[in-house]
């Protein structure tokens, strides 16, 4: 899968992809151990793949976040008469 099919998924299915692309990594690192493998370099472009799909959701996340409306910070509140506050006149 190219990063390009990784953006058209919804977050619920690239979710469910990384899971399952875990899941083989998994059970490739028992499968392995012992015989010659058939394919030595699949457990690390799987593992690649995963971090492409997090990298998916993190750019997804701080779209959004950039997108948001920053509301404006509240004006701080007026101290109470006599709370101690250095620099009051009492």
């Amino acid at each position: 899968m190219n990063v390009n099919e990784m953006r058209q998924l919804p977050a619920e299915e690239l979710l469910s992809e990384i899971e399952k692309t875990r899941e083989k990594v998994f059970r490739m690192r028992f499968q392995g151990s012992g015989k010659d493998k058939e394919k030595p370099g699949h457990r690390t472009l799987l593992k690649k793949d995963i971090a492409r799909m997090y990298t998916v959701l993190s750019e997804r996340k701080a779209r959004a976040k950039s997108e948001r409306p920053s509301a404006s910070p509240a004006p701080p509140a007026p101290a109470a008469e006599g709370s101690g506050q250095p620099g009051e006149a009492q």
